[in-house]
């Protein structure tokens, strides 16, 4: 094992250790509490403490998510959650197809494009049908009630793409009666704009959400312009304490252009013109001994691209499980998951203008799975198995096993092995040098990690360690062959989060992750770090964070390149009155030069400005 590994393990444990022997009456604390204890709904599909899942967790809240100003998710969730790392390429907006940004890897799993990490919404999959990737520009931070991110696979409940990790988006639901909006508008550097509107309303057992957004930017470079347009709506209803209902529609329409390798004599490449939907329905019912949900999703798009290409494609299924606490201290959950997804793909400027066809079909998995949780006195065992049937390449079943042990109500220790899987996408099976015999790809995590709260819970650490084995990764290996089970991931590392509540005005946040990878794998970073600090002074609040990335791989191709860079960014906002608050922030104020894709150079230092309304 690497050197280096040794040493981020050792300085972990002397942290956590150092911070358990600081003597608290030196430690300036708040009046409030930090929450250890977060519902999550991602590592089980029934509500339940964070702490008794096995698996690593994290929670973006809605605080950190509306105090960020961020139009996007994703950028948000960099940093905040150790292990994870997204990928950029300008301003704002990350586009599709070559020069795209909005890679996710969790642990060094994610694939190009993302086919490793699945995106959630409300427990929903998100991927493109064709290519079996999510398009993050979907994705706006204005319906986000908190992201939660499992740190490692969740094929046992989720299926196929949770390999590396799930980040679970969960939408906002109006919870306060009348009527209550949100707006938001912010210009900034390279003529970006942003607005954003929301409406929310609730009468007795009926709520209703709906949002708009638009965000455009003449980009920081020739022929890198962005501009996206989208429309959101939730609506709910509780038939009684133990039955509700909800449907959601989303829509999202935008352009983008990209701006080619920033290399001598390059020129600019392909524009897209892209249209993605959701539409979802979930029936909830929450008793003393069960609970569970039944849950219909249907995803859509449609994508044109100035070298001809065009496609349209779909993703629909159901999702139903109950949980049953019919024995002291045990719930037995049972879960059934149907998806159909594909579409079709063609290129009308090919054969001298009469186009050609590169796939019309669609390919469906259906998993069955039961997940059981016991409690012995302070351990929690957790052990679970799936059964997935695929229509191409057959069955694959998925085991996980994991504990958690709890010293005391602020002292937990956690362990999990767990087997993640991805089956191969429509794009590897049928287009593009295809293989209709690729096996589905897998990996074994093995992780444990320990959490604990100090000084009445105003200071929170965490601490895991983990291993990614692999030896059937799909790789395009080129024509003939195309693509081929031949690609390996070894990759270990550690993990730590941190936060603290040092005075009633200052909270501090900060993540760390090394990965020690035998392979370099795109888009991760060998080291990560992040810290983030607020002050709050009467009705101004400051924030400023520092970001260091080392050693990451930038180039999806063979050739392995190494990046490493540091930012700084700042930000303070100013409440004038309930209703109205106004903002300026900074960002990369340290003007660095640096690359998060290839050749495509990110902006230096850039000003935004603007005011969130609320009534």
């Amino acid at each position: 094992m690497n050197s280096k590994f040794y040493y981020a393990i050792l300085s972990a444990f002397l942290l956590i250790f150092s911070i358990q022997m600081v003597n608290a009456q030196s430690f300036s604390i708040s009046e409030d509490t930090i929450r250890i204890d977060e519902i999550v709904v991602t590592g089980t599909p029934v509500k339940v403490n964070r702490n008794s899942v096995p698996m690593a967790v994290s929670v973006v809240d809605q605080t950190q998510i509306e105090e960020s100003n961020e139009s996007a998710v994703l950028p948000i969730l960099n940093g905040r959650v150790p292990g994870l790392f997204v990928t950029e390429r300008g301003v704002t907006g990350f586009g599709v197809a070559a020069g795209s940004a909005g890679q996710i890897s969790i642990r060094g799993i994610g694939g190009n494009p993302t086919t490793g990490v699945l995106m959630l919404i409300d427990g929903h999959p998100q991927f493109m049908g064709i290519m079996g990737h999510p398009l993050p520009d979907s994705y706006v931070a204005s319906d986000v009630e908190r992201v939660e991110v499992i740190r490692g696979p969740a094929s046992i409940l989720y299926g196929s793409n949770a390999m590396g990790g799930v980040i679970n988006i969960i939408t906002k639901k109006q919870n306060t009666e009348g009527l209550h909006g949100n707006a938001r508008l912010s210009y900034g550097s390279y003529n970006t704009q942003k607005y954003m509107g929301s409406l929310g309303f609730k009468k007795d057992k009926f709520s209703a959400f709906a949002s708009i957004n638009h965000d455009q930017t003449d980009g920081h470079r020739p022929h890198s312009d962005f501009n996206i347009t989208n429309g959101y709506l939730k609506l709910a209803y509780n038939f009684n304490e133990h039955l509700s209902a909800s449907t959601d529609f989303n829509l999202a329409a935008f352009d983008a252009a990209d701006p080619g390798p920033d290399t001598l004599n390059a020129s600019p490449g392909q524009e897209i013109d892209i249209t993605r939907g959701y539409w979802a329905f979930t029936l909830l019912n929450e008793y003393d001994k069960a609970s569970g949900a039944l849950k219909l999703f249907y995803n859509f798009g449609e994508h044109e691209i100035t070298d001809g290409f065009h496609s349209t494609d779909h993703n629909y299924g159901i999702n139903l499980y109950e949980a049953f606490n019919l024995f002291k201290r045990n719930t037995l959950t049972a879960g059934f998951d149907f998806m159909n997804y594909g579409g079709m793909a063609e290129n009308t400027f090919a054969m001298n203008g009469n186009g050609i066809l590169f796939a019309d079909t669609t390919i469906s998995e259906f998993g069955l799975y039961t997940f059981t949780q016991q409690e012995f006195g302070k351990l929690i065992l957790n052990a679970g198995l799936r059964y997935q049937h695929h229509s191409v390449y057959g069955d694959v079943w998925i085991p996980s096993l994991g504990f958690s042990y709890g010293f005391d109500k602020s002292f937990t220790w956690k362990g999990n092995v767990s087997k993640g899987f991805r089956s191969p996408t429509m794009r590897e099976l049928f287009m593009w040098w295809p293989n209709p015999s690729l096996d589905p790809e897998s990996i074994w995590n093995y992780e444990t990690g320990v959490s604990k709260a100090f000084f009445d819970q105003r200071l929170y650490a965490e601490l895991t360690v983990f291993m990614v084995e692999g030896d059937n990764l799909i790789v395009n290996v080129g024509p003939p062959n195309g693509y081929q089970n031949t690609g390996e991931v070894s990759n270990k590392g550690v993990e730590m989060a941190l936060r603290a509540e040092a005075t009633k005005q200052l909270t501090l946040d900060a993540t760390y992750s090394y990965i020690n990878m035998e392979s370099p794998v795109y888009a991760t970073p060998e080291h990560h770090f992040y810290l983030n600090a607020t002050y709050r002074l009467q009705k101004l609040q400051m924030a400023a964070n520092i970001q260091q990335v080392s050693n990451l791989d930038n180039d999806p191709s063979p050739l392995v390149n190494k990046e490493s860079y540091t930012l700084l960014n700042a930000k303070a906002m100013y409440r004038i009155n309930k209703h109205l608050n106004i903002f300026l922030s900074g960002e990369n104020l340290l003007n660095t030069s640096y690359e998060v894709n290839r050749y495509y150079t990110m902006p230096g230092t850039t000003v935004f400005a603007g005011l969130n309304i609320k009534f």
